[in-house]
């Protein structure tokens, strides 16, 4: 499976901007002859918009999202539209399985090259320390899988990285990728990198990191989106600007790797 990660230049609060910029780089990824593309985390309305989110909000099944699922048929390509805010009411009234009944979520949306949604991941670890996601958005309450180009694929967001035992679960059924739409923002570089590239070590997975770009009245984003292979090798990476990051995702590699090097078996 050919990845594309699409580290965006990210507008806050510019939602049309942002989400037509997106739809342009699916285009050029599916012509480039990417199998999935993925996108950053709130690559709509912009991480630290914080006042935009109640205005960007929409159903799952709304207009927005459906202009990425028409785009993913349209390319023949498999798309993780990034992360978006979710409204939980709306969503629940176009009959989709909520974790509450209202408030907002920072979704996860997968549809595959016809379209169709094949997974839905809510941010289940919501980012404080001064960020005002823990007063926004409502947690996620599952880590779903799926299959994609043959591929068993697993969604976490951003802070997610921290919390390896969530990444062990996916492990567990079976995933070989783990997707990573984020938003990660300067200093905290070194942290990136090193937990991206941990995931991938501890869990003989490949992990796709995929950050935005943009600045944000006092915040930035520190881009550096990257993609490791089950050993935590780097197989592509890019700076702070906008770019994209290319990967082959084999399947037998990740068996390979499981079967020469027992960690996974060594558990106690």
């Amino acid at each position: 499976m050919r990845l594309a990660g699409v580290q965006l230049a990210v507008e806050g609060g510019a939602v049309e901007e942002n989400v037509d910029r997106a739809l342009d780089r699916i285009e050029a990824a599916a012509d480039e002859g990417a199998d999935l593309v993925v996108l950053p985390e709130l690559f709509d309305v912009g991480y630290f918009a914080f006042d935009s989110y109640g205005r960007a909000a929409e159903s799952l099944a709304g207009d927005r999202l459906a202009r990425f699922a028409a785009a993913a048929d349209e390319h023949g390509v498999a798309v993780l539209a990034g992360t978006v805010v979710e409204d939980l009411s709306a969503s629940a009234a176009d009959g989709i399985d909520v974790p509450a009944e209202s408030g907002l979520a920072n979704a996860a949306v997968l549809f595959d090259a016809d379209g169709e949604r094949r997974l839905v991941y809510r941010k289940r670890h919501l980012f404080g320390y001064g960020s005002e996601e823990t007063d926004r958005m409502v947690p996620g309450e599952r880590t779903p899988v799926t299959e994609v180009a043959g591929v068993t694929l697993g969604v976490t967001t951003c802070y997610d990285l921290r919390f390896p035992e969530q990444f062990r679960e996916m492990v567990d059924r079976g995933v070989e990728c783990v997707l990573v739409p984020s938003a990660w923002p300067y200093p905290r570089i070194e942290h990136w990198r090193t937990l991206g590239r941990a995931r991938a070590i501890e869990n003989l997975a490949y992990v796709a990191a995929v950050n935005g770009s943009g600045r944000f009245g006092g915040d930035a984003l520190c881009g550096r989106s990257a993609v490791y292979d089950p050993w935590g090798t780097a197989l592509a990476s890019v700076g702070d600007d906008p770019g994209v990051v290319t990967a082959t995702v084999d399947s037998d590699r990740v068996a390979a790797v499981r079967e020469e090097f027992p960690a996974l078996r060594d558990r106690r």
